[in-house]
């Protein structure tokens, strides 16, 4: 050991640039798996906080030809909303229209055609449960839905093609022949996207234009829940919502992120881990080169050892001592600097650093073994090295 560290601290610079490889490696492998786990469980927060907290409730009361209309009560909001854990709730539906009516924004001229747009009836609440962001004007609310006032609001892909910038003018939306007061233009929602090419009407208007939402377009009610309320909404809503025929509602919980934050922690650990490997590689390769040329250089050093009585264990012995140091020092550094980087990484996004303790023991370990394979070949040549030929050279 003592012959290693001498011949390491001989050339300083040289053992620096040698153990740089093996940082790298090892760095990029704890940064590899600490990053994976800390996104992975941002990934999981995600989910927790969109996908997780939304719950739907189908009308699936005509699907038997038992019952006609829509199976949803007046009061359906309501029901739901005293549930413990729902933020908002309302129930919404695609108004068919005929192939006469059109969506225009003037009584005469070009109109967007069905294609192009979608008639949404929703109650306040629904509109409040996709979480919208307004660029312009206001959401309606309950007085219109009471009243069955005329009323829309617009999403803003739809807004443009209708040739609506602005609320100052109050502009009107013609849905067939009926006019329909334009009081605010949604720019984005968290929900529902589709929103965003189309005009959302009061449920109770809708109704009183075109009657109540077929078994061609049933009524569904989208209900906003608090954090791991959703599950629970699930099963309590058909019996909340009818108690005598709640096999007339179908709730659709929250799918289980699990599967997909699986395949997104596994991708992850395949490319970055490939990486890291390349890594390892290239320094271990860098070692095995220093250490070779070590060999060629110290040829005179050798062969004075061996007689003076060194054997060529102990030739090898030395040589692999080295190579190991610089392997432990590089996965040592290594460590430290990947530690570092998912800490940094995760301080910058303001996550959770997360990095498992069995990754911090195994990183020098693996540094070891990669000084110890690197410095394999060059020991054995060095043990191999024949006295009176080393002395001549």
């Amino acid at each position: 050991m003592a012959e290693a560290v001498a011949g390491m601290l001989q050339r300083p610079a040289r053992s620096a640039l040698t153990t740089l490889g093996t940082v790298l490696g090892i760095g990029a492998f704890v940064a590899v798996l600490g990053l994976t786990a800390t996104t992975s469980s941002q990934v999981n927060s995600r989910f927790d906080a969109l996908t997780a907290t939304e719950v739907t409730v189908e009308d699936v009361g005509a699907a038997d030809g038992s019952f006609t209309g829509m199976s949803f009560p007046s009061d359906a909001a309501d029901r739901i909303e005293a549930l413990n854990g729902v933020t908002h709730a309302g129930v919404y539906w695609s108004v068919g229209l005929t192939d006469s009516e059109s969506v225009r924004s003037s009584p005469v001229g070009a109109s967007v055609t069905e294609q192009e747009s979608q008639v949404v009836a929703a109650t306040p609440g629904a509109l409040e449960a996709v979480k919208p962001t307004l660029r312009a004007g206001r959401l309606y609310d309950d007085y219109h839905e009471r009243g069955a006032v005329p009323v829309a609001v617009v999403g803003s892909g739809m807004a443009r093609r209708l040739g609506i910038t602005t609320l100052e003018s109050r502009p009107v939306v013609f849905i067939g022949e009926r006019p329909f007061t334009v009081i605010g233009i949604i720019a984005e929602v968290r929900r529902k996207e589709d929103l965003l090419l189309s005009v959302v009407i009061p449920g109770s208007a809708a109704k009183e234009a075109w009657g109540e939402p077929g078994a061609e377009a049933p009524a569904r009610m989208l209900v906003s829940t608090e954090l791991g309320a959703a599950a629970q909404i699930a099963d309590e809503a058909p019996l909340a919502l009818d108690p005598a025929h709640p096999d007339r509602f179908k709730s659709v919980p929250p799918p289980d992120p699990k599967t997909l934050r699986t395949t997104v922690g596994a991708d992850l650990n395949q490319l970055f881990l490939l990486l890291a490997v390349v890594c390892l590689v290239i320094g271990a390769v860098g070692i095995a080169n220093t250490t070779l040329v070590a060999v060629l250089e110290r040829t005179g050093e050798i062969g004075l050892r061996r007689a003076l009585g060194a054997r060529g264990r102990h030739i090898t012995g030395q040589f692999l001592a080295e190579s190991a140091a610089l392997g432990v020092l590089g996965g040592l550094v290594g460590t430290a600097a990947g530690a570092l980087t998912v800490v940094s990484v995760a301080v910058a996004r303001q996550w959770t650093p997360v990095v498992h303790p069995a990754t911090l023991v195994a990183a020098p370990l693996i540094g070891l073994m990669t000084g110890l394979l690197a410095g394999a070949y060059p020991a054995w040549r060095a043990s191999r090295v024949e006295p009176a030929e080393a002395l001549r050279r």
